[in-house]
């Protein structure tokens, strides 16, 4: 962790920052991570964000930290294409950039949060991008979003968005373009039904560091911050405890017991048994993508069936040896009704595979019933570190059914990324399920068809409604597939579920990648046309089909 204070020469910050970037610019898979955080004050620097570093700052508003210079996220790297630009954040920041405009060239896993942006802000450069998320900003100029494939706002201000490929969603945002999928691929909502913002770490006017921790917002409109300091707690510093790597799991879970809340530093954690977060309202906040690693087929966390939980900031790592759950949100057979005060889940990712040889069954399993999700990637690895030569993908090396399973009802889900998985990428047996922006890949990596049939169904769907199910909408989803290793395999439908007056979906793309490499016959059950080789790309406004 690097906390810059503004009496630090400025000369000596810059250096430090320089380095930072240096040592993570390329780092796809490195362990290291890294948390850059700025005290109240004003600082005259440029500050490029690398692979597993989180820039904040500690303000009680964005305008407490101010940046004269670009805050910005570059692929000079990888030639201009910013495909593979994840796991970076910055929040909680003003920045004006002397030139006007600033760049945030990312794909998933990169949070743009709490930001005050005075000027245009950038969203590619120049390659393909494949993002990304905003929330809770000001964009005093335009949004230009270049190359990205997909894009997903919250509750912000823009002067105007410039731009669309596939799939762009903006709820709650004010400046933001009308609804006119799918030319362009624009889905406008006006409010977010409810929703908490991510907790963030700040330092009192007194000195004092504290968490602020949002309150939940019902049919948002804008920034949470736009008339001061919205409405929520602050906990002190000393009331949570400041967990380092090397720390036990079994240290963790003796202060979680004697009623602390959790603050990761940034590191990687060996997880051997779970992190038991039993205790309502209890905040569990990682810094500079806090990594837990399960060791020995463990669980990484649970969560009692409780209210007002929250958990943000963590990146969840499958071990070697198969976790059936890698994170478990009630145990199942919850049934407690936490409308009023719900469990949150806030810039929470995981991997299966690519870093290390990872295997899970399901890696986040929601059986609570009112649970908030705001920014999820649930990835199992279509790539590893090839310069080292620790590849760790394949489809008997790193391996998992599910990504995501919902059993608990009135689950709402914005910004929600899921790819790669062998089986269904999102399984949904609660009832009254909501999802705001789905993105999905298929895996790259089935053999052969007989290899990938769900019985006699060819392929698993991307995403899987359960029979049983009678209320469920999901609007703005793309889903793709590149079957790279057997191009002629056929997926029968990017989306299954019950034909039922209360089921229903809305603004989709499905799209067969590099040209054809793969078939997704149907968009939703047996609507819709094939995306194949020699019409790539197809569309469904809304299923079912008037």
């Amino acid at each position: 962790m690097l906390i810059v204070d503004p009496s630090m020469p400025r000369a000596i910050v810059q250096e430090r920052l320089d380095a930072i970037f240096r040592s993570m610019e390329r780092a796809h898979f490195t362990d290291a991570r890294h948390a850059v955080l700025f005290k109240p004050g004003r600082y005259d620097l440029d500050v490029n964000i690398g692979f597993f570093t989180q820039v904040a700052g500690l303000g009680a508003l964005p305008g407490d930290v101010v940046i004269d210079g670009h805050v910005h996220a570059e692929a000079d790297w990888a030639k201009g294409v910013a495909l593979v630009n994840f796991w970076r954040s910055v929040e909680n920041l003003e920045i004006r950039p002397k030139d006007g405009s600033d760049r945030w060239a990312v794909s998933q896993a990169a949070p743009y949060r709490r930001i005050h942006l005075r000027g245009d802000l950038v969203l590619d450069d120049g390659g393909w991008s494949s993002g990304g998320f905003m929330a809770d900003c000001r964009i005093d100029g335009v949004v230009r979003s270049g190359t990205q494939q997909q894009w997903f706002t919250r509750n912000s201000t823009i002067r105007a968005w410039s731009g669309a490929n596939w799939n762009m969603m903006f709820m709650g945002t004010a400046g933001a373009p009308a609804t006119s999928f799918p030319d362009p691929p624009y889905t406008n909502i006006p409010t977010v039904s409810r929703m908490r913002d991510k907790p963030f770490l700040h330092v009192a006017a007194a000195g004092d560091w504290q968490v602020f921790v949002p309150a939940v917002r019902r049919e948002a409109e804008g920034a949470s911050w736009a008339t001061g300091l919205p409405s929520g707690r602050s906990i002190p510093l000393s009331r949570f405890f400041i967990a380092r790597p090397g720390m036990s799991a079994l240290q963790i879970n003796a202060a979680l017991r004697r009623g602390l809340h959790l603050l990761l530093t940034p590191g990687i954690y060996s997880i051997d048994r779970p992190l038991r977060i039993d205790r309502a309202n209890t905040i569990v906040l990682g810094l500079g993508l806090a990594t837990l690693l399960a060791k020995g087929g463990s669980k990484v966390l649970t969560v009692a069936d409780v209210p007002g939980v929250v958990v943000a900031g963590l990146l969840i790592d499958a071990g070697e040896i198969l976790s059936p759950v890698l994170m478990e949100i009630g145990p199942r057979g919850s049934r407690r009704d936490h409308r009023a005060d719900p469990i949150s889940l806030s810039d929470i990712f995981f991997r299966v595979g690519g870093a290390n040889i990872g295997n899970a069954t399901t890696c986040l399993e929601i059986n609570s019933h009112h649970v908030i999700g705001d920014h999820l990637w649930i990835w199992r690895a279509d790539h590893g570190d090839r310069a080292s030569g620790r590849v760790h993908v394949g489809w008997s090396e790193s391996t998992g059914d599910q990504g995501l399973v919902v059993n608990g009802d009135d689950v709402t889900l914005c910004a929600l990324f899921v790819e790669h998985f062998q089986k269904y990428q999102t399984l949904w047996n609660g009832e009254r399920g909501r999802t705001y922006f789905y993105q999905n890949e298929l895996p790259y990596d089935p053999p052969s068809q007989a290899a990938y049939m769900a019985g006699t169904t060819r392929g698993w769907a991307a995403y899987k409604v359960a029979d049983h199910v009678d209320d469920h909408q999901a609007i703005a989803m793309g889903v793709y597939a590149n079957f790279t290793a057997d191009p002629t395999i056929v997926l029968e439908s990017a989306i299954e579920a019950p034909d039922k007056p209360g089921v229903s979906f809305a603004n989709i793309t499905t799209i067969s990648l590099g040209g054809g490499k793969g078939t997704i016959a149907h968009i939703v059950n047996a609507a819709g046309a094939a995306a194949r080789p020699g019409a790539i790309k197809q569309i469904l406004v809304r299923y079912p089909v008037p």
